[in-house]
């Protein structure tokens, strides 16, 4: 038997969305030791999964039927202890397929080798931020891919790969991401997640990829590098602010309706230092140490007061090592 636990990840955006410019994507991210996906798996002759009673159990089942495919193994009961919310922008289903491939391949002995068959799972395509965040955690900046890949129609699964990372920066043990999981539609998925980003890229402004081009380079990367929570908080709220301009007409504005009112309010507490909508929401995070940890998460229920909507605060610890595998 083993079992295999990982956290979710936060996405703060891409580098570029334009057609204009040499490669395509490339995004910013950070692991999270909580919430977490858990998931045993024991060799078996048939394939039987038991998915967490709050999950989807179709997604369950594919990922360990197409993880039994991949590795060419009989059979394999898996037991999805714990899940992450579904679409909310949290990595719910690249974290979900992942642990399950490598649940799987060690209730085997086999390597799970995620990086190589995250694309035969129909994850990785764009952002690498996901599967980087299994392997190895802390923050995460991927190369993206040639622009002159780019197709208007979605490739075939497994017919593309992950895109290396660029930098990755071990977070201080400090820092801390309060995340606010207002009660609103999942963000984007599947096929309408797909739609949205043709049509976004199609008609991206490449003068706002030079803009987020020079917040990651002379802010985003010196902060994480010189270990300053506020200094890394405003820039990746930068980051996002920017990446919301063009998204703006598939999600009602810079950032999709409530989210908006709830960043407004957050970066308004001394607590915070910057926040934002992770990938399409309705995930927001804000960036604080340890030490401000209470007024932050006091901050993030105010804020749902404010906009007038119910919805969960927890608060986070970053997360620096990939996922744990017992036997």
């Amino acid at each position: 038997m083993a079992r295999v636990a990982v956290g979710a990840r936060l996405h703060f955006g891409f580098q570029n969305l334009s057609l204009a410019h040499e490669r395509l994507y490339g995004s910013l991210g950070v692991a999270l030791d909580e919430p977490r996906v858990v998931v045993t798996a024991e060799s078996a002759a048939r394939v039987h999964c038991e998915p967490d009673p709050s999950s989807e159990h179709a997604a369950a089942e594919e990922y360990t039927r197409r993880a039994v495919d991949l590795l060419d193994v009989p059979g394999v009961h898996v037991t999805v202890e714990r899940t992450l919310p579904r679409h909310v922008g949290l990595g719910s289903g690249t974290q979900l397929a992942l642990t399950v491939l490598a649940a799987v391949a060690r209730a085997h002995d086999r390597e799970p080798r995620v990086r190589e068959r995250a694309p035969k799972l129909g994850r990785g395509g764009r952002s690498g931020v996901g599967v980087a965040a299994f392997e190895s955690g802390g923050f995460v900046l991927d190369a993206g891919h040639p622009t002159e890949r780019f197709t208007a129609d979605r490739p075939p699964r497994g017919e593309w790969s992950v895109p290396p990372v660029a930098a990755r920066h071990a977070v201080p043990d400090d820092w801390r991401f309060v995340v606010v999981l207002p009660d609103a539609k999942p963000g984007r998925s599947g096929e309408g997640e797909d739609e949205s980003m043709r049509s976004v890229v199609e008609r991206a402004d490449p003068a706002l990829a030079d803009e987020i081009a020079a917040v990651v380079a002379r802010r985003v990367l010196p902060a994480i590098a010189g270990r300053d929570h506020a200094a890394f908080g405003a820039a990746v709220a930068e980051v996002g602010r920017l990446n919301g301009a063009w998204y703006a007409d598939e999600q009602g504005g810079v950032y999709r309706p409530p989210v908006g009112r709830i960043v407004s309010r957050l970066s308004d507490s001394p607590a915070i230092a910057g926040a934002g909508q992770s990938s399409w929401g309705p995930a927001v995070y804000g960036v604080t140490t340890a030490d401000r940890a209470d007024a932050a998460r006091e901050a993030a229920h105010a804020a749902l007061v404010g906009a007038s909507v119910d919805g969960e605060v927890l608060v986070a610890r970053p997360r620096n090592r990939g996922a744990e595998v017992e036997r």
